[in-house]
């Protein structure tokens, strides 16, 4: 089926901004790691997302000269951690400072939970997690993309409805967008996903 385009008047000119690693909106996680003496480290990602779906995976993109960067060569394991509106402050916090420095779950109130599964901690706070075996590590330049197969997702009883379906709105993740450096909440449901054949096209 061939769709239409919108009449020009529904047509917004763009203004060029050159090369840049930008697009809204970024994902919050944190990234759950032991370091080489077994001390755990959360570090605060937004460069993430799913990437496979058999086997399920996500993938995360770290610079070197990151602490976690060394920490999953060495383990060859991580965790995403979704953090809820409630630990914005939190979140803020591990992605400006180093687990070379400082335990950064000391520094912010946060548990260290050991996952049973794969090598690596995660927060007991945050609703949501997913556990990672490294499976990919890719070289992109100044970063290091690494993908792990999801071995498990924990979340919170409290975010699932009767049907066992996690909930976003009782998740509560946010987002990051890096043009003005500012975090945000998820807004309201627009529409159900693969239903929108019955949409009646415009056509010019």
């Amino acid at each position: 089926m061939s769709i239409q385009r919108t009449s020009m008047s529904g047509i917004h000119m763009k203004r060029s901004l050159g090369a840049k690693s930008l697009v809204y909106p970024n994902p919050v996680f944190l990234i759950g790691t032991y370091d080489k003496k077994g001390e755990p480290n959360l570090m605060t990602a937004a460069w993430a997302g799913i990437c496979c779906s058999n086997p399920p995976a996500i993938g995360v993109s770290l610079r070197a000269a990151t602490y976690t960067h060394g920490n999953i060569v060495d383990r060859q394991a991580f965790t995403v951690n979704v953090p809820s509106e409630d630990l914005v402050a939190e979140a803020d916090y591990l992605g400006m400072r180093s687990g070379r420095d400082e335990d950064k779950f000391a520094a912010t109130g946060l548990t260290p939970v050991r996952s049973e599964l794969v090598d690596a901690p995660y927060s007991g706070e945050c609703p949501m997690v997913l556990e990672c075996r490294l499976i990919h590590t890719v070289e992109v330049g100044l970063h290091t993309h690494f993908i792990g197969e999801i071995v498990d997702v924990k979340v919170d009883e409290e975010v699932l409805d009767q049907d066992g379906v996690c909930q976003i709105s009782k998740v509560r993740p946010f987002v990051y967008t890096p043009g003005d450096r500012g975090y945000y909440r998820i807004g309201d449901r627009i529409a159900g996903a693969f239903d929108q054949d019955k949409v009646r096209l415009k056509k010019s």
